[in-house]
């Protein structure tokens, strides 16, 4: 596995009036490089105090099932970043999100070839899309996956010309976002709509409450 490597980004915002107790400011580190992933956060009023991308092997294990790939992609990514920083009052958040179909992973887009056998493969079928999400605070680890059915009409040539041109599907697992120019391919979803872009939101606080992350004081105070 290669080693963990991040890159802080400069002046990050700070969580601000957060206190987990004892006089100790909160600090939430979110440990993807993902801009998607931390506007979500915004949406749910959480800025994490830094944001950090960590650079781990993703190969999939052999045989190796899409849920557990995402569960342990979570993991060890929230193990990297609590590596980096050795501070056990930090909270430490990590997710993964991967697109399936049936039992087989779809990569995460790098070219124009994988993009469209990617979409040739999601055309006019449904599949899964699993984020999953890591939380971790010194000893303390809460984690879960949270899966979502997707369904893509059947696109036409021009469609999936029109789509490949945009770029829009580099490094989107599965080759597509649903946030972006796909949203017209996709009639229905079963599900999160926020995992579907990268972090499931109703998920993610429940997980950071429930390590005693404080949330929404702001707006009580």
């Amino acid at each position: 596995m290669m080693a963990a490597s991040f890159s802080k980004e400069p002046d990050s915002p700070k969580s601000g009036s957060n206190e987990p107790g004892e006089g100790v400011p909160a600090r939430l580190i979110l440990a993807s490089a993902s801009p998607r992933r931390l506007a979500l956060l915004a949406q749910a009023g959480i800025v994490p105090d830094a944001q950090e991308g960590a650079d781990i092997d993703e190969s999939p294990l052999k045989g190796e099932l899409p849920r557990a790939y995402a569960a342990r992609m979570a993991r060890e990514k929230a193990a990297a970043a609590a590596a980096r920083f050795g501070d056990e009052t930090a909270y430490l958040l990590a997710a993964d999100t991967v697109v399936a179909r049936g039992r087989r992973i779809l990569p995460k887009a790098e070219t124009e070839a994988e993009a469209r056998a990617c979409l040739e493969l999601l055309s006019g079928t449904s599949h899964r899309v699993y984020t999953g999400i890591c939380v971790v605070r010194g000893a303390s680890q809460a984690a879960r996956v949270v899966m979502t059915r997707v369904t893509f009409k059947r696109l036409s040539d021009l469609e999936m010309r029109a789509y490949l041109k945009s770029g829009e599907w580099q490094g989107k697992a599965g080759g597509y976002a649903i946030q972006g120019l796909a949203g017209a391919f996709i009639p229905s979803i079963s599900g999160s709509y926020s995992s579907v872009v990268g972090l499931p939101l109703a998920e993610t606080v429940k997980l950071l409450s429930g390590l005693g992350f404080p949330l929404f004081t702001d707006s009580l105070s």
